[in-house]
């Protein structure tokens, strides 16, 4: 199958849902050799779908029957897939040899390695961590849109001290900053969220900072989701607060 066509539809599967690839399906299978419904080809990723297939079609890597029964077979795989949550516990700190956990700072690389689309981070204190900073240079290279949210000296008080924590990740080209407003906070207010959300599908939530101490050598507790609705609905909420005004660009 052509790999540019199954990437299509991810994308638009990721920015619409797997109903929108279904309605393409449908709309390939009634068009026979035009493809697109009207209603998808407003939105870029249906546009570059449609484009995708049609070109295929046109170059006799497929036609159009087999071309609407992947993209059919693909959104049924996405529902699916979607569907399910999973959850793993995350640690930081001591290990024993009854219970295998896997660690903080591996998990956390790993979720930001698995974006293809989208990377939110959010995180009270942070330092520069090389093998993070590394997964976050490689997810911008690939195309990812990255941005992450910290707290700023001045609404952290004095509890941080040092530079401040964007510091972390200012000389990374391409990786977003963004902070709580303090001017819009409730006296005492501090950004305390530590998260990792991946293309809408993973999402860990830690108590870990992104500092060595938090990631390497404390006792740290947190919580990996694969799938299901927990994972978009930290996103949107995230974005939301982004689209309002609470979060403001660094």
């Amino acid at each position: 199958m052509n790999p540019d066509l199954t990437a299509q539809l991810a994308t638009l599967a990721h920015s619409l849902g797997p109903d929108a690839v279904a309605d393409l399906a449908e709309a390939i299978h009634a068009a026979s050799s035009r493809v697109g419904a009207p209603q998808l080809l407003t939105d870029p990723a249906g546009r570059a779908a449609a484009a995708a297939i049609e070109q295929a079609v046109t170059a006799g890597d497929l036609n159009a029957d087999t071309a609407a029964a992947y993209a059919a077979g693909f959104a049924a795989g996405y529902r699916e897939r979607t569907s399910h949550t999973r959850t793993e516990v995350v640690w930081t700190g001591p290990s024993t040899f009854d219970v295998p956990v896997r660690a903080t700072a591996q998990v956390l690389v790993g979720v930001v390695n698995q974006a293809r689309t989208e990377l939110i981070v959010t995180t009270y204190s942070a330092r520069p961590y090389p093998a993070l900073r590394d997964a976050l240079t490689a997810a911008v290279a690939r195309g990812v849109d990255v941005w992450v949210v910290v707290e700023t000296l001045s609404g952290a008080g004095s509890a941080i001290q040092g530079d401040q924590p964007a510091q972390a990740f200012a000389d990374l080209p391409g990786v977003q900053l963004w902070s709580w407003d303090v001017a819009q906070r409730p006296d005492g207010a501090k950004m305390h969220a530590k998260t990792v959300i991946a293309d809408e599908q993973t999402l860990l939530v830690t108590s870990a900072n992104l500092t060595t101490s938090g990631l390497d050598r404390n006792i740290e507790a947190g919580i990996l989701i694969h799938g299901g609705p927990t994972p978009r609905r930290a996103a949107e909420h995230l974005r939301a607060l982004r689209r309002d005004g609470v979060l403001l660009r660094i």
